[in-house]
């Protein structure tokens, strides 16, 4: 297996656990928060999207877009879990098909916006999407929880 390969089977592998904990939640879940000035359900998926995203932008595109503020008002203005679960369905499978479709030269460059993760070669994303990923994921089964429900067991 090329480490292309490997880097793509592991956000395949990301997202497989993060939908398998997910599935427990239903549409009408998606405006839960445990507080108001938390994120909803909804809300915490389509972050994790656009963080996906704002990732493969960094390393592989323009650079890294610092308006954190922008990102996240738009992430609270998600209302469907249906949707954000589209939309993060959409950010892995462009990650995969980047990461996934890199050479091991392209792999290996570092990040060429120094912003963040400086001197960092551009595969190491793929650990920081994870990481972010599963962070959320653990939120989200709190979340679960206190709905009354129980995730199942991501790695099963």
């Amino acid at each position: 297996m090329s480490p292309a390969e490997g880097l793509a089977a592991e956000l395949n592998m990301t997202l497989k656990f993060f939908k398998n904990s997910m599935g427990v939640f239903d549409e009408a879940d998606s405006g839960f928060a445990p507080q108001p000035e938390m994120f909803t359900v909804a809300a915490q998926v389509d972050h994790i999207a656009g963080t996906v995203d704002w990732f493969l932008e960094g390393a592989f595109g323009a650079g890294w877009d610092m308006n954190f503020d922008v990102h996240l008002a738009a992430c609270r203005d998600a209302t469907s879990l249906e949707a954000s679960m589209s939309k993060l369905e959409a950010s892995f499978a462009k990650a995969v098909e980047v990461v996934g479709g890199a050479s091991q030269a392209d792999l290996f460059a570092p990040i060429a916006d120094t912003q963040i993760m400086d001197g960092a070669p551009r595969a190491a994303i793929v650990s920081a999407i994870t990481d972010h990923t599963a962070h959320h994921r653990g939120a989200l089964t709190v979340y679960a929880r206190l709905l009354g429900k129980e995730p199942a067991m991501p790695y099963s």
